[in-house]
């Protein structure tokens, strides 16, 4: 059976399915949870830990807490780089949720 590229192959998909796969790549790299965001931005729990000033048993709870502090979330997420953004999504829009800004 002769290779072929994988441009060629998605070619062959129908636009349809071609259009669920893209929505389900997207949805999946949007959604993660903290420790995969921590891997993705190659830092380490140790290394983490350092920015924020704890150690890195502090680190681990964060990441496998079902329920956290929102200031703790945003501390998270600016010690890797990032702005922690809150919206409240609607089925005809999405809204920013402003009132968390002033944590930064």
């Amino acid at each position: 059976m002769p290779t072929r590229k994988f441009g060629e192959l998605l070619e062959s998909v129908p636009p349809e399915r071609r259009r669920r796969i893209a929505k389900r790549v997207h949805d999946t790299l949007v959604s993660m949870p903290l420790e995969e965001i921590r891997k993705a931005r190659q830092m380490t729990q140790v290394k983490l830990a350092e920015v924020l000033g704890v150690n890195q048993g502090e680190i681990s709870k964060i990441e496998h807490r079902t329920d956290i502090y929102i200031s703790t979330l945003a501390d998270y997420v600016d010690a890797l780089g990032g702005k922690l953004e809150i919206r409240a999504v609607f089925p005809d829009r999405e809204m920013r949720i402003s009132q968390f800004e002033e944590l930064e």
